[in-house]
Parts: C-alpha cells; sequence; structure tokens
C-alpha cells in the first residue's frame, strides 16, 4: 500500500533520513519506534508531503507522492494526526470536525462519517459546541484523531498520540487506535511509548539516528533483549 525506498531528508545541513525504506501493507498497523531525534515524526511530515525528500521515492497505491501537493496527497488517502494535536483552539469541536471533512463533496458520507466519529469518540458528542482550545489534552487528541477519520483516509498517520496523556487515556486512545483499524484503516504510528506501540502493531520498525536499524513482527522486537534494554526498559 505505502512504500519508502532509500530516503533521504535534510533539514539544512543535517542529515535527518539517512536512506530509509520500509512498507505498510493494506489492514495493518505499523509502528515507528526509536529514542527522540530519531526521525520518526520525520518520516510522517515527507509521506504528508510537508517534507520533501532530497532523494528516494515513495508510492501509495502505486502512485509516486514525489511532486504532489499535502492536500492533494490527503484527497488521495492519507492524513495524518500531528504530533501536540494542533486543534484549532478559537473553533468549535463540530467547526474542527467539519474542516477535516473539507475536500469532500459526499455530504451524506460526510454525515455518516462525523457519526462515526462520535461513536467512538463520545466525550466529543457532549462537547461539540465547546471550543476546542478549552478542552483537557485527551479530549483535543480525540478531537484530532476524529478530525482526521474525517478527510475518509485509506491510511492513517498518527504522530505521537499518547504524548502528554494521563494514562487513562493512553489506555482509552490505543483501545480506540485498534478499533479504527479494526473497521478497515491501515495505521501508521509513530510513538515514544514503545510498549504500548508494539502491544498492538503488527509489525515495527527501529530507527536510530535517521536509520532502520531493526524491523520484524511487533511481539519478536518486544521480546528482543536489544530491543527491551534500550525502549521497554527491561
Amino acid at each position: 500500500m505505502l512504500v519508502l525506498e532509500d530516503i533521504n531528508v535534510y533539514y539544512g545541513a543535517i542529515h535527518a533520513l539517512k536512506g530509509i525504506s520500509f512498507e505498510v501493507n493494506q489492514g495493518e498497523i505499523v509502528t515507528l519506534i526509536g529514542s527522540n531525534g530519531a526521525g520518526k515524526s520525520t518520516s510522517l511530515k515527507t509521506i504528508s508531503g510537508l517534507l520533501r525528500p532530497k532523494k528516494g521515492k515513495i508510492t501509495f497505491k502505486g502512485e509516486n507522492l514525489a511532486n504532489i501537493a499535502p492536500q492533494s496527497i490527503v484527497a488521495n488517502g492519507i492524513s495524518q494526526v500531528p504530533e501536540g494535536r494542533h486543534v484549532f483552539a478559537n473553533m468549535t469541536v463540530i467547526e474542527n470536525l467539519e474542516l477535516g471533512a473539507y475536500l469532500r463533496k459526499d455530504k451524506a458520507g460526510v454525515k455518516q462519517d462525523l457519526k462515526r466519529v462520535y461513536e467512538l469518540f463520545p466525550r466529543l458528542l457532549e462537547r461539540s459546541s465547546q471550543l476546542s482550545g478549552t478542552l483537557s489534552g485527551g479530549e483535543q487528541q480525540m478531537l484530532a484523531m476524529g478530525r482526521a477519520l474525517m478527510s475518509k483516509p485509506q491510511l492513517l498517520l498518527l504522530d505521537e498520540p499518547s504524548m502528554g496523556l494521563a494514562p487513562i487515556f493512553v489506555k482509552q486512545i490505543f483501545s480506540i487506535i485498534k478499533e479504527i483499524n479494526s473497521s478497515g484503516t491501515t495505521i501508521l504510528l509513530v510513538e515514544q511509548n514503545a510498549h504500548m506501540a508494539l502491544s498492538i502493531a503488527n509489525r515495527a520498525y527501529v530507527l536510530e539516528t535517521g536509520k532502520i536499524v531493526l524491523s520484524g513482527d511487533s511481539q519478536k522486537l518486544a521480546a528482543s533483549e536489544e530491543v527491551r534494554r534500550a525502549y521497554l526498559g527491561g
């Protein structure tokens, strides 16, 4: 479904991604784990078209994303939930959700997906007319995820969904990620909480300083002494 081949990305003189290659197959949850600065968020921004690789190729459903604008990438079926949530604080919950469907023309489908988002996140229905800036961190994360789902993505990119959340919200968010995936949305998950990420993912890639150093089945990586020592506190 999504294939990255030999991707190199620079921030000025800094070589942030050093020839990484990986793939995400339809229906999977794939996670990228690694320490801060490893290149996880850079990978997602490059897929979304917010950053451009100096070298390498990204294909989605066989189509090269090289020169496609970010909004066209969304229209093609990829949506990202950014790190730090970035909800529109001075707009209501419902206005944020409607913005997520901005590129869509199928009014009946949008209405149906709004209902689905409210089923996944009942708290958002309760707060639909509330300004988004007044929500708690966990509620804002729910809103950011709901907004991304309103574009009806085939591939959902999640950047650090558990960051800064209370443990009760973390469990809830990961449970919802599994539910979103089971309903047919493929997921690429970037997550600092390696233990939680590996517990729900099918496969994982481990990034260190812009390179993929390990990859494979999530459960096998979770049991690996090297991964446990470096990322799981084992």
